[in-house]
């Protein structure tokens, strides 16, 4: 399981320190994506990490959640069931879901949650980005 394995400072430009506060939301967000990888690496084929971008200046607006799947066949079936309402028998099953009550647990709240969560693969990775992830998401 691997959440946050990208190192891109979680947002924060190379002069900036992380104040207090944001060490606390990063802290928090590092357990609660945790939780989330855990049950999406028990219960969703394919899936294979998560990592998350943030602006603490903005958060939560500006916070994105990478969801990342082995190849695009299986992200492609997953999207597909998750369209399907029918197939998704619990928040487990829906990683955006998941994510936004997750959120809300620590008391941050995403009305929209699509514009906060995408999802990518590590298939795509290594076509366009030689499997260089640091690359891709920043």
């Amino acid at each position: 399981m691997v959440v946050g394995e990208i190192d891109l400072n979680s947002g924060i430009g190379c002069n900036e320190r992380m104040r207090k506060t944001d060490k606390k939301i990063e802290n928090q967000l590092r357990l609660v994506l945790t939780d989330v990888c855990e049950a999406a690496l028990k219960k969703i084929d394919g899936f294979e990490w998560l990592t998350h971008l943030v602006e603490y200046s903005d958060f939560p607006n500006s916070l994105k959640v990478i969801c990342i799947f082995d190849t695009n066949e299986n992200l492609a079936v997953y999207l597909s069931k998750r369209a399907s309402s029918y197939e998704a028998k619990s928040a487990e099953d829906d990683l955006k879901l998941l994510i936004q009550i997750k959120l809300l647990g620590m008391g941050v709240s995403i009305k929209n949650i699509d514009r906060h969560v995408t999802f990518d693969t590590e298939e795509d990775c290594a076509k366009e980005h030689n499997g260089k992830w640091q690359n891709r998401l920043s």
